[in-house]
């Protein structure tokens, strides 16, 4: 057999070997495919193939592995059973720029399904290999890494910290200066995913300057960079008053409510989140908001969206009018109780009412005017409904009663009351027939109205116990009115006139 038939059959095998990973690569990237080659046992088939003397079959078997472990978690365990990931990680340092983005996709696919699966990745020593790949010059690898190391960061404090022991803070802050998008993208996300867990990963990440880098890039024209920027401001700024003062001496705002304006949904909630956030620790940083026309501006968001995206920025204006009497004031006067009403009356879902139930209590609750605004925007009668509703979650019920019950507590509003005396269960009812008994010694106006409309007649139906603080309510009410008054609308009168009219004799 001459030399050029032996090294025919050599160049046909590596041909086959070559069309077999990449078909693999191809069929791989339908889910509906994954099975199949799971149960054809694609495993122990890839793995002699990574270590292939071909780097273009090594890296192309890589990518295939990949997909299928991005594609399926039993998958992405095969590739931890089969013990690929120490020859991943141990051969990241040394093979070619176009391995290693496969190699580190491998380790990302594997990362994202769970805590269990990143914490191989780790033992593995594959985060020090993916750090190692931050170093390097090509933007690809750099990529490929930070979103492997942001996968498994996401999961726990644990596996961030494994991340922030690796030296990798420094680095993706670094990146946030390349000139390349998409890597700019992903090391702003892995900073996010870093800094979710605890005030001190959040302060890790601050130590390496990244706030100062962040805020540079909240008005660059990318969508996708803006979205990733203030997810990682915010979560930086979550966890503690000090963290959030950074972020407001970065000069952050008033800058960042242009993109109130952005025409994509998520930049817009992003950027009303880490409002939140802000506005949650303390009345002065709630007071920087408030004077860079935050509340005009999230009340502006709320009325030009729908669902969930309006979540943060209801919140939002409860946390603003928790602080203080004149804060809740701000609310007001920006006109965000008929804005929360209308959120109430549109939204489906229970977890957003129970939200807007409770930022209307932390409105209403402080004093007889801020109770007066809750009421006149005909929020009392909705809440009460959606406390009795059977159908309603127990989240719901529970926001609901305690915001009735603190803005109940500070309305002497009548007008607004009296609805509820037909409406409400006798746990609320207290509240509303108390209010009646605080404000009617001292207002005859307001008596003459409650006989006049019915109300002084519904207070002598409601059934108390003896002696019980509704009872008491209701005697301090009858104390106001003259007897007769009170006997005339009581129930049963008119047949006891009726009874005496039978045993009148004519004289």
């Amino acid at each position: 057999m001459s030399q050029r038939h032996v090294v025919q059959v050599f160049e046909q095998y590596q041909k086959a070997r070559m069309q077999f990973v990449q078909t693999v690569a191809d069929l791989a990237n339908r889910p509906q495919n994954i099975e199949l080659l799971q149960n054809a046992g694609v495993m122990s088939l890839l793995r002699p193939l990574m270590l292939d003397v071909v780097p273009s079959i090594q890296h192309t078997a890589a990518l295939a592995l990949g997909r299928l472990a991005d594609n399926s978690e039993d998958l992405a365990e095969a590739v931890v059973k089969e013990d690929i990931l120490p020859q991943l990680a141990h051969s990241l340092a040394l093979q070619n720029r176009f391995y290693k983005k496969a190699a580190a996709f491998v380790l990302r696919a594997v990362a994202k399904h769970s805590p269990e699966l990143s914490q191989a990745v780790v033992a593995c020593r594959g985060v020090d290999a993916l750090v190692l790949c931050l170093e390097e010059f090509d933007p690809g690898v750099k990529e490929a890494a930070a979103w492997a190391l942001g996968n498994i960061a996401r999961h726990n404090a644990a596996l961030s910290q494994s991340v922030v022991d690796a030296g990798a803070v420094p680095l993706l802050v670094l990146s946030l200066l390349e000139p390349e998008m998409a890597l700019k993208r992903i090391a702003a996300s892995t900073l996010s995913d870093i800094s979710k867990h605890t005030p001190e990963l959040a302060q890790t990440v601050v130590d390496t300057g990244a706030i100062a880098h962040l805020a540079q890039m909240i008005l660059s024209p990318d969508t996708k960079l803006k979205r990733q920027v203030f997810a990682a401001l915010t979560q930086i700024s979550k966890h503690s008053v000090s963290l959030a003062e950074m972020v407001i001496e970065a000069e952050i705002f008033p800058a960042a409510m242009s993109c109130l304006r952005d025409p994509d949904e998520y930049v817009k909630k992003n950027v009303v989140t880490l409002m939140r956030e802000v506005v949650k620790h303390t009345p002065e940083l709630a007071q920087v908001i408030v004077n860079c026309g935050g509340l005009e501006a999230v009340i502006d968001y709320l009325g030009n969206c729908h669902g969930n995206v309006r979540l943060p920025g209801i919140m939002m204006l409860g946390y603003v009018a928790a602080h203080s009497e004149s804060l809740a004031m701000a609310v007001i006067v920006s006109k965000g109780v008929p804005q929360l009403a209308l959120c109430l009356s549109e939204e489906s879902e229970d977890h957003i009412k129970a939200a807007t139930v409770w930022s209307v209590g932390q409105i209403g609750h402080h004093t007889p005017e801020h109770a007066k605004a809750v009421t006149i925007a005909n929020l009392l009668p909705k809440i009460l409904e959606l406390y009795m509703n059977a159908s309603s979650s127990e989240d719901l019920q529970t926001k609901s009663k305690k915001a009735l019950k603190s803005v109940l507590q500070k309305c002497t509003y009548l007008p607004s009351l009296e609805p509820l005396l037909y409406e409400a269960p006798s746990n609320i009812l207290k509240h509303v027939v108390c209010q009646f008994s605080k404000v009617l010694p001292h207002d005859s106006k307001a008596r003459r109205l409650f006989v006049t409309s019915g109300g002084l007649k519904k207070v002598q139906e409601i059934e108390a116990e003896p002696g019980s603080p509704l009872q008491e309510y209701i005697n301090a009410i009858n104390g106001c009115f003259p007897e007769e008054i009170v006997r005339y609308y009581s129930p049963g009168y008119s047949e006891a006139l009726l009874e005496r009219l039978d045993d009148y004799q004519p004289a």
